[in-house]
């Protein structure tokens, strides 16, 4: 009894989500990459379309802004994790963390930069929290497989 107790009070139920032990090294990894990523994209359009160079604070803003965006992402996932089918439920989703992931990311850009910007710490945010939002994935039950291939049955004979 005291397991299950204390995997609920840590935030981890197997049965409904599929996890890795070494979970906020993935995070960390995810969004260092995330973020060295977009310092490249911003270096590279410094040389070819002659944008501002990237300096030491605009490298931590965007630090700064992949990793909030990402952690928003993560939560959104733990409430709402990704099904494991492609279909309408992934749309839906998709728009309910992008949608407000872009009005966040507007007032931190604001909070950040001023009314002056020189990045699109809003577009980054987005990008990060939809990204973020991939951490979990939802285990397919054998009832779900099992209407699932019914359908698709019915789909096939409804073609023939």
């Amino acid at each position: 009894m005291s397991k299950v107790l204390s995997e609920k009070l840590a935030g981890v139920n197997m049965g409904q989500f599929s996890s890795h032990p070494n979970m906020g090294l993935r995070t960390l990894k995810r969004s260092v990459g995330l973020a060295f990523f977009l310092e490249l994209f911003y270096l590279i359009g410094h040389y070819m379309w002659k944008w501002p160079f990237p300096t030491p604070m605009v490298i931590f803003e965007i630090f700064i802004t992949v990793g909030l965006g990402t952690l928003l992402g993560i939560v959104f996932s733990r409430i709402w994790p990704l099904p494991p089918r492609k279909g309408f439920e992934r749309i839906m989703r998709t728009l309910l963390v992008g949608i407000p992931a872009l009005g966040i990311g507007i007032g931190l850009q604001v909070l950040i930069q001023g009314a002056n910007p020189t990045q699109a710490l809003y577009m980054v945010f987005t990008l990060a929290a939809w990204f973020g939002s991939f951490h979990y994935v939802r285990i397919e039950t054998p009832e779900e497989t099992a209407e699932y291939e019914e359908r698709e049955k019915k789909r096939k004979k409804k073609q023939i």
